[in-house]
This record gives structure tokens, C-alpha cells and sequence, in this order.
């Protein structure tokens, strides 16, 4: 049986790993595991293509850890290997009025804009933003708001403001229940949104936009027949209903751990600020 998830790790038996495929770990304030895919020779088979996948796992982001700062700064350094320079759009994936799959707005929200402020400043101000990186941000809701596929409106704003990269935040399915909220994942392969709870719509990438597309998501909803499989160690008839699940406490989820990845992203994304400096922003 296929289970739901769009974490490369829960993808990728370590037991047999194809010689395209790497594995290393690392981490401090979370368990890191970096995988990097030589060529797309493994997408018949794990679903997954050529690049560089990156996830973080840790407690659960609802809660405040006593290694908060720590954390923030070990996703920026993470973050940063992905990134190249110059402008970047940030945009927020997800309809922000369903819960579950609201990270990508509400992280957008707290990301650090700054390609606006050079005209509204006087001369002083404006040196000191000689040091900040130009930054956008954008959520555009979801195609059964707009009509419009939300790779679209993206391609459409970078086209007119002409970034360097894209990061696309959005929420994910994940196949292990003690991932739920605990888990962060970064790509530089980009992102289909809604293809861990198949609803699959055009992708965001690097083929399409022309500019590298770096995702970062959190699992927040888990397939409920995973559940059952991981309860009883049975497997599960595919005729039967299936639903996704979603933690109790997803509204303080979403809360907390959009802040934890726009104080990510600010960190990369400005290099110059101090944690200090982006706590300020909130």
C-alpha cells in the first residue's frame, strides 16, 4: 500500500539505498538529515528527483524550547546552504482560512519585506539597508479561492520583480504519526502543492520559473490509515474510507511554528540581523 507523505525521508528505505542517493546527519538542536539525490533515476521509485532534501526534526513546534534561539539559527544555517544570492520572493502556499494548511501565509506575514523601503527612506536609512537583502513576500490563497493555479500567480509576480530565488513555505502530509508537527523539510527541488493529500496541482520549480525554488514545509495532517497501520501493525484495506488527521492543538501549531520559520527565513534571508534583531519584527 502507498501511503500519503511529502517528506523525502519517509520515502527512502536506508536499508537499500540506490548508489544516486546520499545520506548524512548532523545537528544540535535538532536531529538533521540531509539527502542528496545525484539524478532523477529514483522518481519511478520514491517519487522523488534530483537535489539536495534536508529535514529537521525535533520536538514538537507547538511548544517554546528552551533552545529556541539555537533552533532558529540552526534553520537559517541550513537554510543558507540552499540559497543563492541576491533577491528573494518569499511566497506563503495554503488557504490561511483552513487551519492545517495556514503555515504558508502566516509564515509569509512574518517575513522581513525590504525591496520596497529604499524609496520611502532619507539618506542615513538608506545606508543602513545597503546591508539588507531585497525580500518580497506574497500569499496568494489557493486555486479553489482564486481560479487561478497558484504556480501562476507566482511565475506572473516573478517575472515583473525579477528575484534570484524563490521560497515557497507550505503545509505537508507526513506517513509517522511522531513527525506530526515535529518536523521541518527543505528542498532546493521545489514543491507540488497538495501532493501528499492528493490534491495535486502545478508544481513550483526551478523548469518552470527559471530561477531556483527552495520549499520549506512542516507536516501538519497525517493519513488516517497510517495511523491505524501504526497502532495495530496491520495492514489496512485500501476499499475502506480514509481521511487526514490533524493534531488537537494545530491552531497554537500553526502559531509557533510559523514564527520559528519566518525567524528562519529572516535570519538567511539577512545575515546582518541579529536574533535579537528579528525577535523585534514579532
Amino acid at each position: 500500500m502507498v501511503f500519503r507523505t511529502d517528506l523525502a525521508l519517509e520515502s527512502i528505505s536506508c536499508d537499500r539505498l540506490p548508489d544516486s542517493v546520499h545520506i548524512s546527519t548532523r545537528g544540535r538542536a535538532f536531529s538533521i538529515t540531509e539527502i542528496i539525490i545525484d539524478d532523477d533515476s529514483c522518481l519511478s521509485t520514491i517519487g522523488k528527483g534530483k537535489g539536495r532534501y534536508i529535514t529537521l526534526e525535533g520536538g514538537s513546534l507547538s511548544r517554546f524550547s528552551d533552545d529556541y534561539k539555537l533552533m532558529a539559527q540552526e534553520l537559517a544555517d541550513e537554510l543558507s546552504r540552499l540559497l543563492p544570492e541576491g533577491d528573494v520572493l518569499v511566497a506563503g502556499l495554503g488557504n490561511n482560512d483552513i487551519t492545517p494548511d495556514a503555515i504558508g501565509p502566516q509564515t509569509a506575514a512574518k517575513v522581513l519585506a525590504t525591496r520596497h523601503l529604499g524609496g520611502e527612506l532619507d539618506a542615513d536609512e538608506k545606508m543602513f539597508l545597503t546591508s539588507l537583502r531585497n525580500v518580497s513576500t506574497f500569499s496568494g490563497g489557493v486555486m479553489g479561492q482564486t481560479g487561478i493555479e497558484t504556480a501562476e500567480i507566482i511565475r506572473a509576480v516573478a517575472a515583473e520583480i525579477k528575484p534570484k530565488a524563490v521560497i515557497a513555505v507550505d503545509a505537508l502530509a507526513c506517513n509517522d504519526i511522531s513527525r506530526l508537527g515535529t518536523t521541518i523539510q527543505l528542498t532546493d527541488t521545489g514543491i507540488s502543492p497538495g501532493s501528499g493529500v492528493s490534491n495535486q496541482r502545478m508544481e513550483l520549480s526551478e523548469k518552470l520559473f527559471g530561477i531556483p525554488v527552495i520549499a520549506v514545509g512542516v507536516p501538519t495532517v497525517v493519513d488516517m490509515h497510517t495511523i491505524v497501520r501504526s497502532l495495530t501493525g496491520k495492514s489496512i484495506n485500501r476499499e475502506l474510507p480514509n481521511i487526514m488527521v490533524t493534531p488537537r492543538d494545530i491552531d497554537r501549531l500553526i502559531e509557533r511554528a510559523s514564527q520559528l520559520l519566518a525567524f528562519g527565513i529572516n535570519l538567511a534571508l539577512q545575515p546582518t540581523l541579529t536574533f535579537e534583531d528579528v525577535r523585534g519584527l514579532f
